[in-house]
């Protein structure tokens, strides 16, 4: 369990981006909660599919968007860029069953997070699973591990005695990656060492969806206790960065930090974790 308490939810640090809205510094209060250790793994989320026959709507769409290194695809399935992130390619076949492309497979990926699932996708999951998705305050105050004012969830230090503590992009983005974590895209769910409430890659690996609306502005209407979010939007939130991370374009890994995206969008880069009230998660 996630021990409930108070909070100063926001960049404190004012390195965020103006148009996500993480600038207020606020405090906030969440109830006790339950979250999972890791994101939902591959095979997890294989069991759910044999126990339910779900179909993503990655699958359902036969597209999704793959980081333009990491494509396995013949180039006919390779249906187009992203006009404003021409790293992203879109993939016919790209799925959470083919990561990279058709030609990939989860095989030896089980214990990875899974991929290419849109919000929808997640909620689905959660309600087989018995449990939600997180609100993004209950997502913040959990990465941070019980540390305040903290940029990640180890302290203020990217790489503590050169240490990586979390898998995002090192070298030059978008053409060239160094690989100093050991990962061009997806880690293992327990790489690393996990914070102070014992979870693994809240920041770095996937973005994770929350299950509030996402709005820039939120956090200056946003309920003292137990927030849930805007009671509409378009978007809906993502938090914790992903492998592509960078500090020359995104530094997404931080704790305050917040995105959004359109809650039937997926991509190799998008998972969840799920959260509960009453039950061990």
């Amino acid at each position: 369990m996630i021990p409930g308490g108070s909070f100063e939810m926001g960049d404190a640090f004012d390195e965020g981006y103006p148009a996500d809205g993480e600038g207020l510094v606020h405090t906030v209060t969440v109830s006790s909660f339950y979250l999972d250790v890791t994101a939902v793994t591959n095979a997890q989320f294989a069991t759910f599919v044999k126990d339910t026959g779900y179909v993503t709507q990655a699958e359902q769409f036969d597209s999704s968007a793959v980081f333009h290194l990491a494509v396995e695809a013949q180039p006919s399935d390779i249906l187009g860029r992203v006009p404003e992130a021409p790293w992203w390619l879109t993939v016919r076949g790209a799925d959470w069953k083919h990561p990279q492309g058709p030609l990939s497979s989860i095989e030896r990926i089980q214990n990875h997070p899974v991929v290419h699932v849109s919000w929808f996708d997640a909620q689905v999951y959660c309600d087989w699973a018995g449990k939600r998705l997180p609100t993004e305050a209950e997502w913040e105050y959990a990465a941070r591990g019980g540390l305040r004012s903290r940029r990640y969830p180890w302290g203020d230090e990217l790489t503590p005695r050169g240490r990586w503590m979390c898998n995002i992009w090192q070298g030059d983005f978008p053409s060239r990656n160094t690989l100093d974590d050991g990962f061009l895209t997806t880690a293992p769910v327990k790489s690393y060492r996990p914070n102070g409430y014992g979870l693994w890659n809240m920041v770095g690996n996937v973005w994770e969806w929350c299950a509030d609306w996402f709005s820039a502005t939120y956090y200056q209407i946003s309920a003292p206790v137990d927030p849930v979010g805007p009671p509409s939007g378009d978007a809906r939130v993502m938090r914790g960065g992903s492998y592509l991370c960078h500090h020359s374009y995104c530094r997404r890994y931080r704790v305050a930090a917040r995105s959004g995206n359109t809650p039937e969008s997926s991509s190799g880069n998008l998972g969840f974790r799920c959260a509960n009230d009453g039950a061990v998660a």
